[in-house]
């Protein structure tokens, strides 16, 4: 559902963030969408499975259009699960390929700018922390994206 750009080095861990790809794939024609901010993304996938995305759930696109980013080797893509919950209000969910390009791993970056790791470590800063809109260590999920090995440069792999 996803893609992102692969590093240029594998000496450091490359984390997805604002500069990467967010894509939806149309339900009807298949072709894939660019999806313009990491909050929309979480949105469309958050409800996939009882709103299915289709081009026309893009302002001025339909799938008569062109697709906006074919699915190749050119950038490392990750699938995510259907139906993964949004990242709450002030939170900011990161996720970091290994060197290995192997896996993605999940952290949450808190509203005070703490990185965390775990469900855990999300309890023990919410009991520090109490959010007005009653978040709890349920509303994470630390679940990765699966990458999608066919799309990782032969460069990369060899390493």
């Amino acid at each position: 559902m996803s893609g992102s750009k692969t590093p240029t080095s594998s000496s450091k861990r490359h984390v997805i963030n604002q500069k990467d790809i967010y894509t939806a794939q149309c339900n009807l024609c298949k072709k894939f969408r660019l999806i313009d901010t990491q909050e929309e993304f979480e949105e469309i996938t958050h409800k996939i499975k009882q709103e299915p995305f289709d081009c026309s759930k893009k302002a001025n696109l339909s799938c008569d259009d062109p697709a906006d980013i074919e699915y190749d080797s050119s950038q490392t893509w990750v699938k995510y699960k259907p139906n993964n919950p949004k990242t709450p209000e002030g939170f900011k969910r990161t996720l970091e390929l290994r060197n290995d390009y192997s896996k993605l791993d999940s952290y949450y970056i808190t509203p005070t700018g703490e990185k965390l790791r775990s469900h855990s470590e999300i309890a023990a800063y919410l009991e520090d922390h109490p959010q007005p809109s009653g978040v709890s260590a349920s509303d994470f999920d630390f679940s990765s994206p699966k990458v999608m090995q066919e799309t990782i440069l032969e460069f990369i792999e060899q390493q």
